[in-house]
């Protein structure tokens, strides 16, 4: 039985969740490091930051129900899938950046640790990144895999399948950082002694 395609009201919806979980991520953040440095509210900075993840489960969940609900895919879909795999592989060192970061500037923290600017420690760095792309898009790729399987009609899903093979060139682009980093390495500032 082939269920109704979903309105358009309901495409600005999924529209309005991705925007608002990527709004809301910020929003919790700035709130959770406010609460942790400038209010001294540890308990409330927790469960915050603890609640940053269950914006990705809620963009998810609309996704998956509107496609189980008859929708076609396109890139809202997908990127409810690529927003969760970027969240799962950056979000804690995003949340560690910004923690840093905050504390520095509000709190009379260290400055944040810088990493290395040359060598091959710097190229150590890169394919560090480099390798948590490659693992965000296979995540990515998994979830669109998933949701195409949960709602087992290709015709539906096919566009997901587009969108996850077109973000492909994201990590071959990317290794030129790394490749270029060990292949040319800058060597490091003098530092005065």
């Amino acid at each position: 039985m082939c269920r109704p395609a979903s309105s358009g009201k309901l495409k600005h919806v999924i529209l309005a969740i991705l925007i608002g979980c990527e709004i809301g991520f910020w929003v919790l953040l700035g709130l959770g490091l406010a609460c942790r440095y400038l209010w001294h509210r540890h308990r409330l900075s927790t469960v915050l930051l603890l609640s940053v993840p269950l914006l990705d489960v809620i963009l998810l969940t609309a996704a998956v129900v509107d496609m189980r609900g008859g929708a076609t895919a396109d890139v809202r879909h997908g990127l409810a899938a690529a927003y969760l795999a970027y969240s799962i592989v950056f979000g804690h060192r995003t949340i560690r950046w910004a923690d840093a970061w905050f504390h520095h500037r509000f709190a009379s923290g260290p400055p944040p640790q810088k990493p290395p600017s040359a060598g091959m420690a710097r190229a150590r760095i890169e394919w560090a990144f480099w390798l948590r792309i490659v693992l965000a898009y296979a995540l990515m790729f998994a979830f669109v895999l998933v949701l195409t399987w949960i709602v087992n009609d290709p015709t539906r899903t096919q566009p997901l399948i587009d969108f996850a093979s077109g973000l492909l060139k994201i990590p071959v682009i990317a290794v030129l950082w790394p490749l270029s980093y060990t292949f040319w390495p800058s060597k490091p500032e003098p530092t005065d002694t």
